[in-house]
């Protein structure tokens, strides 16, 4: 009873126009004052921001916040593929046939995930990673690899919570949720980066000018407010490091494993 009710809450809540309301207060004056209590609840390594928290104008541009230099270290080999983000790994494997198998208990397809484009097809037997970003988290988006952008695609959808409550009790969020997609190609492939919306959050955004050739560690795009990445590798075009798995956090340019030869 209890788990159906909170269900019901959810499905009510994860309108956009919430969402939109608590996007407007975050990014109004207003909000200044919860930065500091913000940064305290939830643990933020605020030494590492760019600024000091008193710079920052409103609770989305402290949330947005860049890091001061050299704060992440970009592995730089020639073939590693690094996380994208800092996040917790909720999900990896291998792609069955063009499923994920068993994400918080729930399978997903890559037609689904992926809005049922033709290129969906080079992923129905590669390898994927679903990385959770909680509100303790750093929250944008770098490329993990280097190459070229080959798509940019804006899926509409809900904005349900993404997190452990949402992965499991919802049904497959992760490919019913707004997302925002990247193909970017590589020497031995492409990558998709897919970007996932969650509940209050107002916009996932592209950093500005867009460019379409990438250098690893790349800013590519920032959540207002905390999501999910899910990255897809092709067929047979990656092999990952098997001592980073599902429960394992990662920060951004730590190397997940190896992309193929080119």
């Amino acid at each position: 009873m209890t788990k159906w009710l909170f269900k019901a809450m959810t499905e009510l809540y994860s309108r956009k126009w919430i969402s939109r309301m608590t996007g407007t207060f975050a990014q109004s004056s207003a909000s200044r004052v919860f930065i500091p209590r913000f940064a305290k609840l939830y643990g933020i390594a605020v030494h590492e921001a760019e600024k000091e928290l008193g710079q920052y104008r409103t609770l989305n541009e402290f949330f947005t916040r860049r890091l001061k230099p050299g704060s992440r270290a970009i592995h730089h080999g020639d073939r590693s593929l690094v996380s994208p983000v800092d996040a917790l790994i909720t999900g990896a494997g291998s792609i069955n046939q063009g499923t994920m198998l068993s994400v918080k208990g729930q399978d997903y397809t890559i037609e689904e995930l992926l809005g049922r484009t033709p290129r969906a097809a080079s992923y129905m037997n590669g390898y994927y990673y679903v990385l959770y970003l909680s509100p303790t988290d750093y929250h944008r988006i770098h490329t993990p690899i280097e190459g070229d952008v080959m798509e940019r695609e804006h899926l509409k959808g809900k904005v349900y919570p993404v997190n452990d409550f949402g992965l499991t009790v919802m049904t497959r969020v992760l490919s019913r949720n707004e997302r925002l997609v990247t193909y970017i190609k590589h020497g031995g492939g492409e990558v998709a980066v897919v970007k996932v919306g969650a509940m209050n959050v107002s916009s996932i955004r592209y950093v500005e000018p867009q460019r379409n050739r990438l250098a690893k560690g790349d800013e590519l795009a920032y959540f207002e407010f905390g999501s999910t990445v899910v990255l897809l590798m092709e067929d047979g075009t990656y092999s990952p490091d098997g001592a980073i798995g599902v429960g394992a956090k990662v920060r951004m340019g730590q190397r997940l494993g190896d992309l193929a030869e080119k």
